[in-house]
């Protein structure tokens, strides 16, 4: 495992709600699913963009930390 792979950029999740998915995309040619978490409410998970995964896609009522700064996930945004 190269430098590149272990320095990629983190996220934080933090659910809202009970029942929030966390699914990891892979990189390549066609962009598949490879991995998938769920989290209740008040659960957090760390994921890190690696050489397999490119995207990360969050389902359901989630604060969502980066370096880049904070989201909301869900339909009822507060």
């Amino acid at each position: 495992m190269d430098d590149h792979a272990v320095l990629g950029d983190y996220i934080c999740v933090l659910a809202q709600e009970d029942g929030v998915s966390i699914i990891g995309m892979t990189r390549g040619k066609d962009t598949k699913f490879h991995h998938t978490e769920k989290l209740d409410k008040g659960e957090v998970m760390i994921a890190q963009f690696t050489e397999n995964t490119s995207a990360i896609k969050i389902r359901g009522k989630a604060r969502i930390l980066t370096k880049y700064g904070e989201l909301i996930s869900g339909r009822d945004q507060d």
